[in-house]
């Protein structure tokens, strides 16, 4: 059986030590003012050169957005443009707390970035975190070009809830002739229960109480792809994608469920699988070697389908 990565198993350690109430016993107020507890304190270079970070807005379903664009360094002509969507169960997460996680992806796939703050719940329910990553995305393919990117070659990323939403708006209009997709442990079933709910309902950082707990929040609604990208009758002619998936965390087979039904359907999908790391393993690098590794892996592989590794 394999092992979680020791430098990670540490880290649970030390925050089990810490003796930090659960998820299920907080506000999502109280979540949101944690921030970020592994990548605190970290140096911004540490995750990788960009040429230029800018804070801006992009038009959101109901209204403007907060964003943030990564613009990375060297590369001849315009850069294809990605835009990102922050995991964080479409309850918490912001453009801070994944701001490493934004810089790795602009570093490693030499894309421009663009990241964006959806709504969140449960001040926002769903379908408005989805609603917003459709608009956003529409509106940067129309934008690419005055962004300083190339328009023929525009993507979106996300992890967990964030891979949700690059899923969902790849799947809607605004993603027609989309370059490509990464989806990194990506929440795509609508809470059905695979084994690896089961097998991982007391897995470290994510665990059946916080699903419970973000879905409680979140109340998407199961008969909708909008929620449950998997059952879209069709998955024919979406973008080629990069899937991510850890082996302990309760979203591994839906992430796998939904890289090979999007094989089934002749899409080109690269499917990595990291069995001895655990959900959120793309902003762990500060603390593990291996989840650093395999977060600029996945960043790399976007790069390859973009044409610029």
């Amino acid at each position: 059986m394999t092992q979680l990565d020791p430098q990670i198993a540490q880290a649970v350690q030390r925050i089990a030590a810490a003796g930090l109430p659960p998820l299920s016993a907080l506000t999502p107020a109280q979540v949101r003012s944690g921030g970020s507890l592994t990548g605190a304190g970290v140096d911004p270079a540490w995750w990788g050169p960009v040429a230029a970070v800018e804070d801006t807005t992009v038009p959101g379903a109901a209204g403007e957005l907060p964003a943030r664009l990564y613009r990375p360094e060297g590369g001849d002509g315009a850069p294809p443009v990605v835009v990102f969507f922050h995991g964080g169960g479409w309850v918490t997460g912001d453009l801070d707390t994944h701001d490493g996680q934004a810089r790795t992806l602009a570093a490693e796939s030499g894309a421009l970035v663009v990241s964006v703050a959806y709504r969140l719940a449960p001040e926002h329910p769903f379908p408005a975190a989805p609603d917003d990553a459709v608009s956003a995305t529409g509106w940067v393919r129309e934008n690419a070009a005055a962004l300083g990117g190339d328009p023929d070659r525009v993507a979106v990323a996300g992890d967990s809830a964030g891979g949700n939403l690059a899923a969902v708006a790849a799947q809607s209009p605004a993603g027609e002739g989309l370059a490509a997709q990464l989806l990194v442990y990506p929440a795509v079933s609508g809470g059905r229960e695979f084994p690896s709910v089961r097998e991982n309902a007391s897995a470290p950082v994510l665990d059946a109480d916080a699903l419970r707990w973000f879905g409680g929040h979140y109340r998407g609604d199961p008969t909708d792809v909008r929620f449950a990208p998997l059952d879209a009758p069709s998955l024919a002619g979406q973008p080629p994608a990069v899937v991510g998936v850890a082996g302990f965390d309760p979203l591994r087979d839906e992430g796998v469920a939904y890289a090979e039904a999007l094989a089934a359907d002749g899409v080109r999908v690269v499917l990595r699988r990291y069995d001895d790391l655990v959900h959120g393993f793309l902003g762990m690098g500060p603390v593990s070697v291996a989840a650093d590794r395999a977060a600029r892996q996945l960043c790399r592989d976007l790069g390859e389908l973009l044409g610029t590794r």
